[in-house]
């Protein structure tokens, strides 16, 4: 799936279609980024309605060092999206029965797509229902995320610290609200990857 282009060594990935399916939706309706299951997602272009995430905008903190915290920038981040895969790995990983994908604020989990986490940047998710999500890249996984998973595992600390290291490229993306609408429970995905590059 790869074509050389102008210097040598240098490969570009030809854009291509990937089918999923809607695995769990899950919605932070309450005052932190923890979810609870639900049924379907109501989204408009601010993202969940009245979720945790939502919003045109948002403050930055310790991913963006290059502002002072609490910046107000704009919010690519208004969905988590997750694998039950790659959520299996990271609890092998922890040496844990499972991560659920609420304990880390989870909204959305695609199944059929392997290595979720490594789609990349401008892949356009879209939706049965007729809605399209548009991917900002991976999520990085943090200490607070490690916090929660700990916090379902008595004596286990250890959790907080070692979520960033086995959730690393396995944590899910971020995406934002491209094309609003209703997401429910099943549902089929088509993601489309755009042409690939690396810049050497």
């Amino acid at each position: 799936m790869t074509d050389a282009t102008m210097t040598t060594g240098t490969k570009r990935h030809r854009a291509r279609k990937l089918q999923a399916t809607v695995g769990g939706l899950y919605r932070a309706a309450g005052g932190d980024f923890v979810t609870a299951p639900a049924d379907e997602l109501e989204l408009g272009f601010d993202g969940i309605v009245e979720d945790f995430h939502g919003g045109a905008t948002r403050r930055t903190g310790g991913r963006e060092p290059w502002y002072p915290r609490g910046t107000e920038i704009r919010n690519e981040r208004q969905l988590s999206i997750l694998s039950f895969a790659e959520l299996a790995e990271i609890a092998a990983t922890l040496d844990v029965p499972e991560v659920k994908p609420e304990w880390i604020g989870g909204n959305l989990v695609l199944d059929g797509i392997e290595r979720l986490t490594w789609l990349p940047p401008r892949t356009l998710l879209f939706f049965e229902g007729g809605v399209t999500l548009k991917i900002d890249g991976d999520n990085g996984p943090c200490r607070l995320s490690g916090r929660s998973i700990a916090s379902n595992y008595e004596g286990r600390a250890d959790i907080d610290l070692g979520f960033v290291k086995a959730g690393r490229y396995r944590r899910g993306l971020v995406a934002w609200v491209e094309k609003p609408g209703r997401i429910t429970l099943g549902e089929a995905v088509e993601a489309r990857l755009p042409e690939q590059w690396i810049y050497e």
